[in-house]
């Protein structure tokens, strides 16, 4: 529940045509200004004891590989050293744990000594090798553990029965084989190099895609994700375009055995429900075996704002209301291209405030990213997609996105 203080900052949101960089709006008293930009496809980004970034990337086909960009910025928070090394990325997650660097490849997590220069000196460790090829979204809970997230996949069907004839509506296979190596969270023992998956304890399962894995100190973990694409497109006798609208990205509190219901079920974040999924018989209606799965913690929705990172305030600068919260990137909906009068869902941070060690509703902090108008919220006409959130030693909140590779620092009251 959103407390009476939070409640009054949001509503005195800045104007847009306030003097913040880049038309972003803001929660009175708090500013935004540029650190970096023009730094490429960038994803997550750490933020050093000394106040050094050091930020993931992601390449195309068609593009260079970028490794780590990392940057020490100068009293007035821009950046006035960038220097790339290693050749780690298309693995998204970067954090820092007991002075070193962690970063995940596309099917590995690095650990880098850092020392008094910017770019580590001495090779890395790999510390955990031959994970599925895709994002890995990694947390440490400060008992010497590293949680590594790995993608179970999408598509219309999460898990297809490959005897399926193929002019047939997709049909999932159950138990879904793909849960044996991904979909899920495992958890290795950080002070060990050269695991390989079967080293490591399977945690939690049911994840379709998730990028976004935080640590909330004094509670647990928590992971959020993207909920199902194309649903009412392929089971139109099923779902409506609202129904598929309703299919919420989830936030959830990840403990040991925690199953979240991919790929059998999803979130229908209208009815507050979770409905069996139709390639598993479901009908738009019919909810999933009650107590068998997790509900989340909070859940965004209409329209799927695709949740890519999320990091807990730990710092003392905000107020009050912010403490503990959970931020998170949403990099924005629409991939198909289409403009719909009232935009598309996040190019965004949001804010979910916990009180008590429970989430309560989420809000959104900043807004802004995409440009004036709703038609700019578009994959295609937005200015800048937030795609990475980390909290400083300072206790500012810094904001990366992905289009050009711009990087803000939010503060408060400076």
């Amino acid at each position: 529940m959103k407390t009476p203080l939070l409640a009054a900052l949001m509503l005195a949101a800045v104007p847009a045509f306030a003097a913040e960089p880049d038309g972003l709006v803001l929660p009175s008293g708090f500013h935004a200004s540029v650190v970096a930009d023009g730094l490429g496809p960038i994803r997550h980004l750490a933020v050093s004891d000394k106040g050094d970034l050091y930020v993931s990337t992601k390449h195309g086909k068609d593009q260079p590989a970028l490794g780590i960009i990392a940057l020490r910025l100068g009293p007035d928070h821009k950046a006035v050293q960038t220097e790339h090394f290693s050749s780690v990325d298309q693995g998204t997650g970067i954090r820092i744990y007991k002075g070193s660097l962690y970063a995940a490849s596309g099917t590995g997590v690095y650990r880098f000594a850092l020392g008094d220069a910017l770019v580590p000196t001495a090779a890395p460790e790999l510390i955990v090798d031959g994970l599925a090829a895709t994002n890995h979204p990694i947390a440490f809970d400060g008992r010497g553990n590293i949680y590594v997230s790995i993608d179970g996949g999408g598509g219309a069907s999460n898990c297809p029965d490959p005897a399926n004839p193929k002019d047939a509506k997709p049909k999932g296979l159950k138990p879904c084989p793909l849960l044996e190596t991904r979909g899920g969270i495992w958890r290795f023992d950080v002070a060990k190099p050269g695991q390989k998956l079967a080293d490591g304890e399977h945690f939690a399962t049911g994840i379709r895609n998730s990028s976004a894995l935080a640590w909330h100190d004094g509670d647990a973990l928590y992971s959020a994700w993207h909920g199902r694409d194309a649903t009412a497109k392929t089971w139109p006798e099923y779902l409506t375009a609202a129904d598929d609208d309703a299919i919420a990205d989830e936030m959830f509190k990840v403990t040991k055995g925690t199953d979240m219901g991919w790929p059998y079920t999803y979130w229908d974040g209208a009815k507050g429900k979770r409905l069996l999924a139709p390639d598993y018989g479901g009908d738009g209606k019919t909810e999933a075996e009650s107590g068998k799965y997790a509900t989340p913690v909070a859940a965004f929705q209409p329209m799927r704002p695709a949740v890519l990172d999320m990091t807990f305030y730990t710092g003392s600068k905000f107020p009050r209301a912010f403490r503990s919260g959970a931020f998170l990137a949403m990099h924005g909906g629409g991939a198909d291209g289409a403009v719909l009068p009232g935009g598309h869902a996040g190019y965004n941070v949001m804010f979910v405030p916990f009180a008590n060690g429970r989430a309560g509703k989420p809000v959104e902090f900043a807004g802004g990213f995409a440009g004036e108008g709703p038609g700019a919220r578009n994959t295609k006409t937005a200015a800048y997609r937030p795609v990475g959130v980390a909290v400083g030693p300072d206790g500012a909140l810094y904001v990366a996105e992905s289009n050009k590779g711009r990087i803000w620092r939010i503060s408060y009251g400076e």
